[in-house]
C-alpha cells in the first residue's frame, strides 16, 4: 500500500523468485516457483519507520547532482511485518534459448552455492532491513495451518509494467503457485 506497509501471511512467489535470484542469478535461466512451504508459525509485529518521500532519479543520484533533504521530506509510516519466518521454496529452473549448458549444470551450480552459503547478492524479504538467511532444505515439518491469503501478485513484467495476480490459499502449510495468473495493466490492482 502507498500509505501504510502491510505484509501477506506468507512469502509471495515474486519474493521467493527474488531470494533464489539473489543466491544464483544467470541470464541463461529463470525460476518458476511451484510451491512455498511455511515452516514456522505465522507471527507479526508492528514497526514505525522513517521514510523519505523525495527520491531523485537514479541518474541524478549516481552523478550526485541532486541532494535530498531527508529532514524536510521525512514521513513516518507504520509497517505490519512478519517475524521469525522460515520457508521451503519449491522451484523449477527453466533453461532459456540462449543457454549454452544443459539445465542440470545450472541446477548443480545452484545447489553448490546453497551448500556453501554463497550468494550473488544478499537476499532479503521486503526491505533490506530484513535479511534472509538460507540453507539446504531439511526434514523440518511445515505448519498445518490453512487460510485464505487474498489476492497475491504472481509475477511482475518490468518491461511492460503488467502484473499477474492469483487467489492465494495456504493449505496445510503449503502455498501452491499456479503457472498462470490474471494479468492486469500497469498500476491496476484487483
Amino acid at each position: 500500500m502507498k500509505t501504510e506497509r502491510l505484509t501477506y501471511d506468507a512469502m509471495t512467489p515474486s519474493a521467493a523468485k527474488g531470494v533464489l535470484e539473489a543466491i544464483y542469478w544467470k541470464p541463461e535461466v529463470r525460476y518458476e516457483i511451484a510451491a512455498i512451504e511455511v515452516l514456522a508459525p505465522i507471527k507479526q509485529f508492528e514497526i514505525r519507520r522513517n521514510e523519505t518521500s523525495d527520491l531523485p532519479p537514479l541518474f541524478e543520484a549516481a552523478k550526485g547532482t541532486r541532494r535530498v533533504d531527508t529532514a524536510a521530506s521525512r514521513d513516518q509510516r507504520n509497517a505490519l511485518c512478519l517475524r521469525e519466518v522460515k520457508y521451503r521454496i519449491h522451484a523449477h529452473l527453466v533453461r532459456l534459448p540462449h543457454a549454452d549448458k544443459p539445465i542440470a549444470a545450472y541446477r548443480d551450480q545452484l545447489r553448490r552455492r546453497v551448500d556453501r552459503g554463497a550468494c550473488f547478492a544478499q537476499p532479503y524479504l521486503g526491505t533490506r532491513e530484513f535479511t534472509a538467511y538460507f540453507g539446504n532444505a531439511d526434514d523440518e515439518q511445515r505448519i498445518m495451518d490453512s487460510r485464505d491469503l487474498g489476492t497475491m501478485p504472481l509475477r511482475v513484467d518490468y518491461q511492460t509494467g503488467r502484473t499477474e495476480w492469483f487467489t492465494a490459499r495456504l493449505e496445510r502449510g503449503v502455498l501452491r503457485v499456479p503457472a498462470r495468473g490474471i494479468a492486469l495493466p500497469a498500476g491496476q490492482v484487483p
